[in-house]
């Protein structure tokens, strides 16, 4: 029988209920990072050689090898789950196979999880766009995978991602090799990435943030259709009403038909017409469905008590500071937050002719101030918000989860949550949480939790206090 939420505003009362208790206190710089796929991982980092992993499902912990981060952690160390996975090699967007039957993958990868559950996702080669479950996998080098039977069979010209989870971590203090690492779900590994292009150093407070288009087991996508023409680096569907380079830094991606498995990210669009940043390479016809979603390539790092934004490839392992049209306000200071918002459900967020969702990254600005600041990824600016009420201020302590068409915050370490609405610009008074904490201290240690059956969702805020193992859930009603 499919689950049905009963709860109503008013009629039922908020309760948050106890969780299984964090490994030990939060301290200050600690950190979680949290997976929307399949098991919802929550990795909560305690300091350079110290994580753990929550499995919402089992409501408990396990200790994970050491992240071997560089530098001295503190202030500013943060992380952001990514979308998709290459395993353990990075610099890269893809992964080829060695081999394969109809329902089965052979990788070049050493798989130290079984994967049923998740996904994997076919680029290029026999039976490229499809996004397939996992039905098993070994476990060994060279892990082969098997997924339903498909019509061609998988070769070595097989070109595929994995659909799982990736924890990228980035430290404090002077940077180094090893500063910013990636933990891979699928193979159980870290791996060192590139912070040349970052500042010399982290401090303050500071946010890394994903946009993907993989989240809760499915691909979000912001527009969908089958184009009426395709070009060396454009697709045509004279059917739209696009407005002029809304879709600038978002991804296309091809479904099915002619050039299906290609991603590129968009450079530009007119009404009809898209421009991709790099020529593809089976150019898209009039049989080829489309996709248009956040991109899977890019990171971004905001804070370090500066208005400067630095954006990474994942698949070119390399950092480039962006130079916003329109700058930031002011630095962000402690108890910032960072957020990109994809799924709010106001109907001029979705409207394709110029859709919101996917567009934007908010920020409170912390620092003791109620300042919120959004950057607008398609016109690379920045914008100050006008919300009320906005005497509430943030700082040390404050804790942020983002869920559809709210930001939910604890201030401080009051106890008090707020749930800021995207599309009203609206502060709501959300709910009070009355359990003591400990002193207040910097790092975000709230996480979001969501529970689907079917067309139902019911969605918890989970959260780990300020000094204190103590861990709680609150059901949104």
């Amino acid at each position: 029988m499919p689950t049905t939420n009963g709860n109503r505003p008013i009629l039922d009362m908020k309760r948050w209920e106890a969780c299984a208790p964090a490994p030990a206190a939060t301290a200050a710089a600690q950190f979680v990072v949290s997976s929307r796929h399949f098991r919802q991982q929550q990795m909560f980092v305690r300091s350079n050689t110290e994580a753990w992993m929550y499995l919402p499902a089992e409501d408990s912990w396990v200790a994970l090898a050491s992240p071997g981060l560089a530098g001295t952690f503190g202030a500013g160390a943060c992380g952001v789950a990514g979308g998709w996975s290459t395993g353990a090699t990075v610099g890269a967007a893809s992964l080829t196979a060695t081999a394969g039957t109809t329902s089965t993958i052979t990788t070049n990868q050493t798989l130290a999880r079984d994967l049923r559950g998740y996904h994997v996702h076919i680029l290029s080669g026999p039976n490229a766009g499809v996004t397939l479950p996992i039905r098993s996998n070994t476990i060994a080098t060279n892990a082969v995978i098997t997924v339903d039977a498909q019509g061609s069979a998988f070769s070595a010209s097989t070109v595929f991602r994995l659909m799982t989870p990736r924890f990228y971590l980035l430290g404090a203090g002077t940077l180094a090799a090893a500063s910013f690492r990636v933990y891979d779900y699928a193979t159980n590994t870290y791996q060192t990435l590139s912070q040349t292009g970052l500042p010399a150093s982290i401090a303050t407070d500071g946010r890394l943030v994903a946009t993907p288009s993989w989240l809760d087991g499915e691909y979000r996508q912001f527009a969908t259709g089958t184009a009426t023409a395709g070009g060396a680096s454009t697709l045509t569907n004279s059917a739209k009403t696009w407005t002029t380079n809304q879709w600038t830094n978002y991804q296309l991606r091809i479904v099915s038909g002619t050039g299906a498995g290609q991603i590129r990210t968009i450079a530009s669009n007119t009404g009809t017409v898209i421009t991709v940043g790099a020529a593809w390479t089976t150019q898209p016809d009039a049989t080829s469905v489309y996709a248009i979603e956040g991109n899977d390539d890019f990171l971004y790092f905001l804070g370090n008590n500066a208005v400067t934004l630095f954006r990474y490839s994942i698949a070119a392992n390399t950092w480039s500071t962006l130079t916003p049209g329109a700058a930031r306000g002011a630095a962000p200071g402690l108890g910032m937050s960072g957020h990109w918002v994809h799924s709010v459900t106001a109907t001029d967020w979705t409207d394709e002719a110029n859709c919101l969702n996917g567009r934007y990254i908010f920020s409170f600005r912390g620092g003791g101030g109620g300042l919120l600041d959004r950057y607008d990824i398609a016109a690379n600016t920045w914008a100050a918000i006008t919300y009320s009420p906005n005497s509430e201020t943030f700082t040390t302590g404050t804790k942020y989860a983002y869920h559809d068409d709210r930001l939910y915050m604890q201030k401080e370490a009051t106890g008090r949550w707020f749930a800021y609405d995207f599309a009203r610009s609206e502060l709501f008074p959300w709910s009070t949480m009355l359990y003591p904490q400990g002193a207040a201290v910097l790092g975000d240690t709230a996480f979001d939790v969501l529970f689907k059956d079917g067309a139902t969702e019911i969605f918890f805020v989970h959260m780990l206090l300020n000094t204190s193992t103590i861990h709680l859930r609150q059901m949104v009603i």
